[in-house]
């Protein structure tokens, strides 16, 4: 495995945005993490998380656990 110190976090923005410019972008190719940054924003500061607390942030989004009775 390459010395993660330097492994550089390469961002993709979601297929799904549609070209609106209220987007994130997700870096997954970084050894047990994902870093997340505004899109309008790229040299601006990013979040990390571990790999295991995205995916349980996704899946919490996919069953509509932060809907609130909003949409």
């Amino acid at each position: 495995m390459p010395n993660a110190a330097r492994i550089h976090p390469v961002f993709r923005k979601s297929s799904f945005s549609g070209g609106n410019e209220n987007c994130v972008e997700c870096a997954t190719n970084l050894p047990h993490s994902v870093a997340i940054r505004d899109s309008k924003d790229p040299s601006g500061r990013t979040l990390t998380f571990t790999t295991e607390a995205h995916s349980a942030f996704i899946a919490a989004v996919s069953d509509g656990e932060f809907d609130f009775g909003l949409l």
